[in-house]
């Protein structure tokens, strides 16, 4: 550490990096040199790396380049007619943020006749997480068949390429990439509580933003107690590329570094102390936006927003899709509705945001071969036409010069031209913030509560029972939780009028402490016969509430394959949702996940008792599922 001692240090290199960032201006995502490589070269041409992306270099982070004109996107030359079949296959593989773009652009393309090296051209869309991808990635998707391989990855941000890269695996993935379209990645604030706060006219620092989300009173010192705690929304940095920019800003403030921190920074004791304390303040993590978003809707359709979300770190074309109606609770599956009636406003923090700047790779693995990669830049070809780039903006976009629809720009509020887009630290430093989360986090207060009624006996695919698959997903999804988590099991069934059976079979404790007693007691469970789950779940989640602890998550995670059966003495559903509701507005609320096992799970009540509490419901009815499911669902925590 250099003279002066850590806090001093960190606090003359935040005020410099604030300077610098409100001076600064937009950085030009792609050079008009890439454009002319691209074009001017032949297909076979290497595209060129133009975004503030990570550096693959030992030194540090490239200056972001800048380009005094706007870029003249040429038209699309598509060929005179198709060339001859069977048509080359480009798989193209984006995350699940940028996958209506991609799709799009994959619909565009294919709308065209193609012809490369004599033979017609079908790009194929896919769709993964992003953690998930870098991870097949930074194994040269070695542990996907051959023929599912992708030609192009398309991350929604050049983070996870950096990431990938630096792991040491990823042969595979080129240094050299090129975006294809940008979404800063924002603070977004229902407006009534961004002008509340003064931040919709007067954008804060991130410090500011945390220091108001760990301050207990903040909305009832601005005269609105009925708001609660301020409730700061973020996905999870090990999954989704807002969730990792948030973490990366997270410390960049603590290290007083923003676009410049490095991993001895990441690596510091005092440093990681204060990323700690911003962690507390989060409500709960969550896989993607629209996990968040979809929930935020639904609040605001009970009553209030604010009861669930007060700000949530997410990309532009989050608040866009919002803003106009458009809510997945999956992240898959959309669905359009009339647009809320409480807004989204983005927020720029004035000390730096970084941005979903879409970055293309063309896969170099021995499953690509030079018609399929020649074919896989003609796809990216058409990406940076006038073409493609309109598609880019009418999917929620900024284009290549930093642009936006002038519908999309107005829906989603958005600053024209917001100074202070920071480049990604190099793929070490990120590798760093990510083996660091874990300990940073906020610490999870979980009781896995498992029904155990006599159908739980069946089998599913594989030969085994739906129990011994849901003991197998549960074993899998405890390696999500690290020592200092406080992790429990549960488990309900009962015989005729008996009382609910066996109940509590692991305290909720430390799992570096229990873990062996914890899987000797899932290793126990036994089918019984019915299926008291509104008394279960009413029960548990009262236990829950009066041992809840104010800097963990405390949560339930439910698993059940019925509907309630019971005959003893036992709360009615909707005696069991006002219950929970009560509880959710409390000073104590439990957040019941909920996740529907087999096809004859009562889907309707346990997405009501999610959605009560506000957590998410999730979707196991395919049973051989359960393992991804849970595996998902424990990154809430």
């Amino acid at each position: 550490m250099s003279a002066g001692g850590p806090s001093l240090r960190r606090e003359r290199r935040r005020s410099e990096q604030r300077a610098r960032r409100r001076r600064g201006t937009r950085w030009t995502i792609i050079g008009a040199a890439t454009l002319v490589l691209l074009f001017g070269g032949g297909v076979a041409t290497a595209l060129m790396l133009n975004s503030p992306g990570p550096s693959t270099e030992a030194d540090g982070a490239d200056e972001a380049p800048q380009s005094a004109e706007p870029i003249v996107f040429p038209e699309d030359e598509p060929a005179a007619a198709a060339g001859a079949s069977p048509c080359t296959s480009v798989k193209v593989l984006s995350s699940f943020e940028n996958a209506e773009m991609m799709s799009r652009l994959v619909d565009g393309y294919n709308a065209q006749p193609r012809d490369v090296d004599g033979t017609c051209v079908t790009a194929v869309a896919t769709k993964d997480k992003s953690g998930l991808v870098a991870e097949d990635a930074s194994h040269s998707f070695t542990g996907i068949p051959e023929e599912e391989r992708p030609t192009v990855w398309v991350p929604d941000a050049s983070s996870w390429i950096g990431l990938t890269r630096a792991t040491g695996g990823g042969a595979a993935v080129p240094a050299e990439s090129t975006s294809l379209g940008a979404s800063d990645i924002v603070l977004a604030m229902p407006e009534t509580l961004a002008d509340a706060i003064g931040w919709h006219d007067d954008a804060p620092t991130w410090g500011e933003v945390y220091d108001a989300a760990e301050d207990e009173n903040t909305w009832s010192d601005l005269g609105h107690p009925e708001w609660g705690t301020f409730k700061l929304g973020k996905t999870s940095p090990l999954v989704a590329s807002s969730g990792e920019a948030a973490l990366l800003s997270s410390y960049g403030t603590a290290a007083g570094s923003g676009g410049d921190l490095t991993r001895e920074e990441v690596l510091d004791t005092d440093v990681t102390e204060e990323v700690r304390q911003h962690e507390l303040a989060t409500s709960h993590y969550m896989a993607t936006p629209e996990h968040f978003l979809w929930h935020a809707r639904q609040s605001e359709d009970k009553g209030s927003v604010a009861d669930f979300l007060s700000a949530v770190i997410v990309d532009e074309k989050s608040v866009w899709d919002y803003n106009r109606g458009i809510t997945s609770r999956d992240g898959v599956t959309r669905i359009a509705s009339d647009p809320p009636v409480e807004k989204l406003v983005p927020i720029y923090p004035t000390d730096g945001f970084y941005v979903a700047d879409n970055p293309a790779v063309v896969l170099t693995g021995a499953w690509v071969d030079d018609i399929e990669a020649a074919a896989a830049q003609d796809f990216l070809q058409f990406a940076v036409t006038k073409q493609g780039q309109r598609i880019v903006r009418e999917t929620g976009y900024r284009d290549l010069n930093g642009v936006f629809d002038p519908l999309v720009a107005e829906v989603g509020q958005f600053a024209v031209d917001p100074p202070g887009a920071l480049p990604y630290p190099r793929g070490s430093v990120i590798r760093a913030a990510h083996a660091s989360f874990p300990e940073v986090r906020k610490r999870a207060e979980v009781l896995f509560l498992v029904d155990v009624s006599g159908s739980m006996e069946e089998p599913i695919a594989g030969g085994i029972t739906k129990l011994a698959g849901a003991k197998n997903a549960i074993t899998q999804a405890l390696d999500h939780f690290t020592p200092g988590d406080n992790v429990g099991l549960a488990a309900f069934s009962a015989v005729d009028m008996d009382p609910i059976s066996p109940g509590l079979v692991s305290p909720v404790a430390d799992i570096g402490d229990t873990r062996t007693d914890f899987l000797r007691a899932l290793g126990a469970l036994r089918p019984i016969e019915f299926t008291p789950l509104y008394a279960a779940v009413d029960e548990f989640a009262k236990q829950r509430a009066a041992d809840w602890q104010p800097d963990r998550i405390n949560a339930i995670v439910l698993l059940s394959d019925g509907q309630n059966e019971y005959f003893g003495p036992s709360v009615t559903a909707p005696q069991m949702i006002v219950n929970l509701q009560q509880l959710h507005h409390h000073e104590t609320p439990v957040l019941v996940f909920t996740l529907a096992y087999g096809a004859n799970a009562d889907v309707a009540t346990l997405q009501s008792i999610s959605s009560a509490t506000g957590a998410h419901y999730y979707d196991a009815t395919d049973p051989t599922k359960v393992g991804d499911v849970l595996g998902d669902l424990v990154t809430s925590f």
